[in-house]
């Protein structure tokens, strides 16, 4: 199976380097530019399916790539983490109004969640449900799946069988294409976080 994962479009709150988890923030103007720069990438790719979160700025990526052509399968197991009660914050702010709390998460995140938010390990069991879903259902088969940028993290990692704490080793960007392949010995990381396609993007 080769799996194709998108990181949706830019949003404002990206540009404003706030916590977006699992608020449902829009496309920006450029993010839908981004949008539809991969659909002209991607558009002699031979998808069976489409995967997408829910939320809107990633299944409005979705739809801009899939077009007519797909069916868009959308699963709440691909949201953001859910960052509780700093969705919205920057991290200086929160650095400032909570030194405490963003201490205890940032030495596990894997284990400590957001003040009412989830735990990286909760999202990468959300992740690993997904991805047995897909090779189950659709072995030998060309998938699509767009999603944020802490999920599709999580996903690399477990695609290649390493921990998921250490996710924030695989950077991927706003509208990224990256790209693994599945065999039975293992996958193969293809792409990672190209953005080729956004050169004359601004």
């Amino acid at each position: 199976m080769k799996l194709y994962l998108i990181r949706h479009g830019q949003t404002d709150w990206n540009l404003a380097q706030r916590f977006q988890g699992q608020s449902d923030i829009p496309l920006n103007e450029i993010g839908r530019r981004q949008a539809n720069a991969l659909a002209d990438r991607l558009s002699s790719q031979p998808f069976e399916v489409a995967y997408s979160s829910d939320l809107q700025r990633a299944l409005e990526t979705a739809k801009v790539i899939a077009g007519d052509r797909l069916e868009i399968k959308t699963d709440l197991r691909l949201r953001e983490m859910d960052f509780g009660d700093w969705e919205g914050a920057t991290y200086n702010r929160i650095k400032e109004e909570c030194p405490g709390a963003l201490a205890t998460w940032e030495d596990d995140v894997y284990k400590n969640s957001p003040p009412n938010g989830e735990t990286l390990e909760q999202l990468a069991i959300r992740a690993q449900s997904v991805l047995k879903d897909i090779l189950e259902n659709w072995k030998d088969k060309t998938v699509l799946l767009v999603a944020h940028g802490g999920v599709l993290q999580s996903l690399i990692c477990l695609a290649l069988n390493l921990p998921p704490r250490i996710y924030w080793q695989f950077h991927v960007s706003p509208a990224s294409l990256s790209e693994i392949s599945f065999y039975p010995a293992g996958a193969i990381v293809n792409l990672l976080n190209d953005t080729s396609h956004l050169e004359n993007i601004s």
